[in-house]
């Protein structure tokens, strides 16, 4: 679930946890958030650094290590209608999202699950 760090995006995702939790109990059992991954993230700044660790705290191991930075890349990206990694491949931004899909591809190993 890609959660910006931002206070209401915290706020926000509370919320959904509810939802969330009656589906669960309601409709599907089955249901799971796989991850939380923090997006829009700027280091520079001490309230994305006490949102993100609030997140880690509350989700703990369900937290992607893996950070999206806020960067002006992904505007123009979406500008020029391409993925940021055929934008600027080499971009952080662009490393991220790799790095995101490593770290997914270890929790779910394409074997013995369902795509």
């Amino acid at each position: 679930m890609p959660l910006e760090c931002e206070f209401f995006a915290l706020r926000g995702v509370a919320l959904l946890m509810d939802t969330i939790q009656k589906v669960q109990e309601r409709l599907n059992e089955d249901l799971v958030i796989d991850g939380f991954l923090g997006t829009m993230y700027d280091p520079r700044t001490l309230h994305a650094r006490e949102v993100l660790s609030t997140i880690v705290d509350g989700f703990g191991d369900k937290v992607y290590g893996t950070v999206i930075n806020r960067t002006v890349r992904f505007p123009d990206a979406t500008v020029a209608g391409e993925p940021i990694t055929r934008f600027d491949s080499s971009s952080a931004g662009a490393n991220a999202y790799r790095s995101l899909a490593k770290e997914v591809l270890a929790r779910w190993p394409l074997s013995g699950h369902d795509v």
